[in-house]
């Protein structure tokens, strides 16, 4: 990994290309505070879940077991299985930002998809800093936002039924699966999991199904030998110029 400072340029594009980022992905947070709302939660609630959680998926996948029916604890599991990946991130970027003390603990709290896809593809330790930390940033600041919106708009309008966002936690889910259905293998994943929990969904409570699906996706990761083409590229993959 390179010390080498950045040039002026290259410094705007990487601001530019990451505050885009976090605008798209920030204002998708007021879909998820209408739903928060129209799935039971206040608020007062909505919001600190955005401001204390901050990982999107999670949040959907919490309020979607509740709205449900499912109980909290099983929606907190759900919502801690899919969590996990930032784990994962978390190896991959510490040695890249070596970041110690409050630093990288306050860098942990913006450590999501999007900060870390554009901290890693950077060639040079003040690249990486850069991308992920504006990314984060921007990300959390717009989607905290943009919750508090959604919450406010979701609690005006009353039954989401009559407007179609009862759908918007199975659409929030397809939305961030998209992407890694590029490779036949996770195209293969995906309608296994989906099967095993279609199968689950009259036999167990609300939020089981998930957790179900998600062990489906677990098993094939341990047993897999082969690297997902989709995932975030790892240090190595970043100091050899590979994007």
């Amino acid at each position: 990994m390179s010390d080498a400072v950045l040039d002026p340029g290259e410094r705007s594009a990487i601001v530019r290309d990451s505050l885009a980022v976090g605008l798209a992905t920030g204002a998708y947070g007021l879909g998820f505070g209408a739903v928060s709302v129209a799935s039971g939660l206040s608020i007062a609630q909505t919001c600190v879940l955005s401001l204390l959680m901050f990982t999107g998926a999670s949040q959907f996948a919490l309020v979607g077991v509740v709205a449900a029916g499912g109980a909290p604890l099983s929606g907190a599991a759900t919502a801690l299985l899919l969590g996990t990946r930032n784990t994962l991130y978390g190896l991959r970027m510490a040695p890249l930002l070596r970041w110690r003390g409050w630093r990288r603990a306050a860098a942990a709290h913006v450590l999501i998809d999007e900060s870390t896809a554009m901290g890693v593809s950077r060639g040079t330790r003040e690249g990486v800093r850069l991308g992920f930390l504006t990314t984060g940033v921007s990300v959390f600041v717009l989607w905290n936002l943009a919750t508090a919106a959604g919450a406010l708009a979701g609690d005006a309008v009353g039954d989401p039924r009559t407007f179609g966002l009862d759908a918007a936690v199975g659409a929030a889910f397809l939305a961030l699966l998209w992407p890694r259905l590029r490779d036949r293998r996770n195209v293969l994943v995906a309608v296994l999991a989906a099967a095993v929990a279609l199968t689950m969904v009259p036999i167990t409570a609300a939020g089981v199904p998930v957790l179900a699906a998600g062990g489906v996706a677990l098993l094939v990761g341990v047993i897999g030998k082969r690297q997902d083409p989709t995932e975030v590229p790892g240090p190595d993959d970043v100091a050899g110029g590979h994007r």
